[in-house]
């Protein structure tokens, strides 16, 4: 009888990651690509005296740039437009980077940070573990709590999230998707 459970529910999430026939993943990446060229507010919902910068300030998301297989987003913390989120399609799945950028436009020493998704996710959740390029970026910047790293991007009909969990962080920003912000001006090191 277990057996027969266990295959019963290996069927639903196999049917819960296809919408439609298509992947998950690629239902994901449409989704957030029909919000192009839109902003939207949002808060802190979960974190901790390490993410008091991003509570007290005004924090808007921008679908900015869509193209096929890519859409950058920047995520605007008060006036500090330092840093774009970095969705691609791979052939196994998705992955995020993190662009964080200066107020000149150059790179900072830690950016390009990010992960690939390691399975199907849903059309409502995708997680991406840390990558070893990220691992390697972080050790080489002292920034060892990070190598456990695993971002987590959801996307509903009315709030897009972005998190961050590791052992002992568990970071959440929520954004109203039912109200429109005006759009912001581009990213550090953008166009």
């Amino acid at each position: 009888m277990n057996k027969t459970l266990i295959l019963m529910a290996s069927l639903a999430v196999s049917a819960s990651a296809v919408a439609g026939g298509k992947p998950a993943a690629a239902d994901f990446f449409d989704r957030l690509g029909a919000l192009c060229g839109k902003a939207f507010e949002g808060k802190v919902t979960k974190g901790n005296e390490a993410d008091s910068a991003f509570a007290n300030q005004r924090l808007v998301m921008h679908v900015r740039e869509c193209s096929e297989n890519q859409i950058k987003v920047p995520f605007h913390v008060g006036a500090d437009s330092s840093r774009t989120w970095v969705i691609s399609k791979t052939d196994s799945g998705l992955r995020l980077k993190h662009d964080h950028r200066h107020q000149d436009g150059s790179e900072d020493k830690v950016t390009q940070y990010g992960g690939d998704t390691r399975d199907a996710g849903s059309r409502e959740w995708q997680s991406f573990p840390v990558d070893d390029y990220s691992i390697a970026n972080f050790k080489e910047n002292g920034l060892d709590k990070s190598v456990t790293n695993v971002w987590h991007l959801g996307l509903t009909g009315e709030v897009f999230s972005y998190r961050l969990t590791r052992e002992n962080r568990d970071f959440l920003v929520e954004f109203d998707l039912t109200q429109p912000v005006d759009t912001p001006n581009a990213p550090w090191g953008h166009k």
